[in-house]
């Protein structure tokens, strides 16, 4: 629907650039565009005071670009320092005797 059809229906027409841009303002009162948009066309931005704060992408989208199994950020840290040629293996070690 054009901006002017839209004008005579007496709907305010969508601040929307066509690179997928809201005006914060605009997003949440056409909130369900916004979504419809990100799931047809791609991720839209939504800017506050003339920059950019977030996207709205679809769920796909998301799932897409997201790492598959979140990592415990211990095990994420160990990891990180690849240590794979390092020998974990312990000696059987029974102590020693100690008299009392």
């Amino acid at each position: 629907m054009g901006k002017q059809a839209e004008l005579i229906r007496g709907k305010k027409p969508a601040s929307r650039t066509a690179t997928g841009r809201w005006k914060l303002e605009e997003a949440k009162a056409r909130f369900s565009e916004v979504v419809r948009h990100a799931r047809e066309e791609g991720p839209q931005r939504v800017t506050v005071r003339g920059r950019d704060a977030v996207v709205v992408m679809s769920v796909e989208e998301f799932d897409r670009l997201a790492p598959q199994k979140p990592r415990a950020p211990f095990v994420a840290f160990m990891e990180s320092l690849h240590l794979e040629e390092l020998d974990l293996e312990r000696e059987m070690d029974r102590g020693r005797d100690v008299e009392l």
